[in-house]
């Protein structure tokens, strides 16, 4: 990315968060405690099976069930999630440490073994109507706050299993989610050499950034020949993760492989289809047209693929020390109000942010809400530069999104995808337009640049990477894909996106061995094209109207996963079932890359 700064910053000074307000060490008492209270929350929860349907006909019975049922269920999963989440938390940061590793999968396991046989509330809840359940809700008003979760409960209904393969499936997750453990264990062990240099995925993809192109060269070329050696076992992990996906689908009666993903975030496969065909539609007037200008800034006739994210000018980029980072941050967070401002200041108090890169910690940067009666965490790897000051206003503006939306409950807290990139996306928008208003005219063409770049990276890629991923599931049905084949698919819809004005390097065809979404949470990356998309048509709105705006975007972030994300955003007066609606963000990025041709 390009970061126009002045002196590199020292990684060390970010911090590392502190797990304590969730248990002190992996030998925690508290630990085998909660697990005992999880075991007797279950219990009472299971006590209730069959008195669900046993009180169909009378709805005030029926509703009184339902609310203690539910909020039974919520209280157990609270537990379950706080321990969950401490045990990924900690091995996040540790990937080379076995005892972490093992304790994750281990709390894992136990976990699945006290939930698993709660299966049979939603099943359950799926024998009623209707009629009746909308009669119970309507004679207890106690129960009527979980409608929308009973709404995504219900979405299931046509393709839920029987009580048997329900269980069977809930008890072999611990066993799946081993591929993607060995995933990340993988990646994290591996080094990357860069000319002297010997770094970690983060550093190396770091690298790519660097204003000298030797440097951005030797990391390319060190990120080939690392992922090469590893890509057969990555290889191996996509094609089980996809076989494994699949064969759950077609029990369940999906359609296509991103079907069950689109359920849950309550969007229609046709709506998101539309969306990345019009974005994919629009490669050569954004990406092709904004990276052949690119070359010609930099005086080449075309640009290697580690050349994609150089900055454009040749001084030596400016960095940010973590102190100056939270303070823009933080001041982008109070355009919005004060409250958004005390809210993101509060994760940098506590602390309950990781920022610190290091050895065996993993790649990437998230927020975790852990459960809405504690709270959220946020973790990145702070290299100092343009880039990290944007992430670290990513994923605080989901942490801000889970503490506003905590009030509505776990279950109901539980944003989906089409709008669970919406503050994230936000944040980061404000925090670029105060770095592009306050920077010097001369920093002005390279920060444009990174921002254009951004939008490239956050709607064009991530279709690209859709389409590559929907490509892989839907050839993984006829039997397993090749390491040649994959790189062969990665190559046709990368190459497509980014145009002839990029030459993608040999190598560069076992670049999508890296990307975690694709083995941890299939079919999510759309869901950052959908979000960008989405906040541009709020920024427009914003733009006309701050201190009105404000209010109903707190309202709609304080509503959690209780709205759908076409509910949400009518106050705006925004339709995303109009096509126009996705063409607002594709313009205003077409309307940058005008603004960058007038400066080259």
């Amino acid at each position: 990315m390009n970061a126009p700064f002045q002196t590199p910053a020292d990684p060390t000074e970010a911090p590392l968060w502190d797990l304590s307000d969730l248990y002190a060490s992996r030998t925690d008492p508290r630990i085998e405690a909660d697990l005992e209270r999880a075991r007797a929350l279950v219990g009472e929860l299971n006590a209730l099976q069959g008195q669900l349907v046993a009180a169909r006909a009378d709805a005030a019975v029926l509703g009184e069930r339902l609310d203690r049922a539910v909020s039974r269920y919520e209280q157990a999963s609270d537990l379950l999630g706080a321990l969950g989440a401490y045990a990924f938390l900690a091995a996040s940061t540790d990937r080379n440490d076995a005892g972490a590793q093992g304790f994750e999968a281990t709390v894992r396991e136990k976990i699945t073994v006290i939930a698993t046989p709660t299966v049979w509330v939603t099943l359950e809840i799926n024998q009623l109507d209707e009629a009746e359940i909308e009669a119970a809700l309507t004679a207890a008003p106690g129960a009527a706050r979980w409608r929308p979760w009973l709404r995504r409960v219900r979405a299931m209904k046509p393709h839920e299993l029987s009580h048997e393969l329900e269980t069977f499936l809930a008890e072999r997750g611990p066993i799946s989610a081993q591929w993607p453990r060995l995933f990340d264990e993988t990646l994290a062990a591996m080094k990357v050499s860069a000319g002297k240099d010997e770094l970690t995925l983060s550093e190396a993809l770091n690298r790519l950034s660097d204003p000298k192109e030797t440097r951005r060269k030797a990391a390319a070329e060190g990120l080939n020949e690392a992922l090469g050696v590893r890509v057969q076992t990555m290889a191996l992990v996509l094609n089980t993760v996809a076989a494994d996906h699949a064969l759950e689908s077609r029990w369940r009666g999906f359609r296509r492989p991103a079907d069950s993903r689109h359920l849950a975030n309550e969007v229609d496969g046709d709506a998101v289809d539309a969306m990345a065909e019009a974005v994919a539609e629009a490669y050569p007037r954004l990406s092709h047209r904004y990276y052949a200008l690119k070359a010609r800034a930099m005086g080449k006739a075309t640009l290697n693929q580690w050349d994609r994210n150089a900055p454009i000018e040749t001084t030596a980029p400016r960095g940010y020390d973590w102190a100056q980072g939270r303070e823009l941050v933080l001041e982008s967070f109070g355009d919005l109000g004060d409250e958004f401002a005390a809210r993101a200041q509060g994760f940098f108090d506590k602390p309950w942010i990781d920022g610190r890169a290091r050895s065996g910690k993993q790649s990437g940067a998230y927020a975790h809400p852990v459960t809405s009666d504690r709270h959220p965490y946020v973790f990145l790897n702070w290299m100092g530069e343009r880039r990290d000051v944007l992430t670290l206003a990513h994923e605080l503006g989901h942490g801000v999104h889970q503490t506003l939306a905590a009030g509505q409950g776990s279950l109901l807290a539980d944003t989906p995808l089409t709008l669970a990139e919406t503050a994230s996306i936000f944040a980061e928008g404000l925090t670029f337009d105060r770095l592009l208003t306050t920077a010097p005219r001369a920093e002005q063409r390279g920060l444009l640049a990174g921002r254009i770049e951004d939008g490239l990276n956050t709607v064009i890629r991530q279709i690209a990477f859709h389409r590559f991923e929907t490509r892989f599931h839907d050839e993984r049905a006829g039997g397993e894909l090749s390491v040649e084949r994959i790189g062969e698919i990665w190559l046709e819809e990368m190459g497509g996106s980014l145009g002839p004005a990029v030459t993608l390097n040999p190598g560069y065809e076992h670049w999508w061995s890296y990307v975690s979404h694709f083995v941890h949470s299939p079919f999510y990356v759309y869901a950052y094209a959908f979000g960008d998309l989405l906040v541009t048509a709020l920024m427009e709105t914003r733009a006309k109207d701050p201190a009105g705006f404000t209010p109903l975007y707190r309202e709609l972030l304080a509503g959690g996963g209780s709205k759908g994300y076409v509910e949400a955003l009518a106050p705006f007066g925004l339709n995303p079932r109009d096509p126009a609606f996705w063409t607002i963000g594709t313009k205003r990025l077409e309307g940058l890359i005008n603004r960058f041709e007038a400066l080259v």
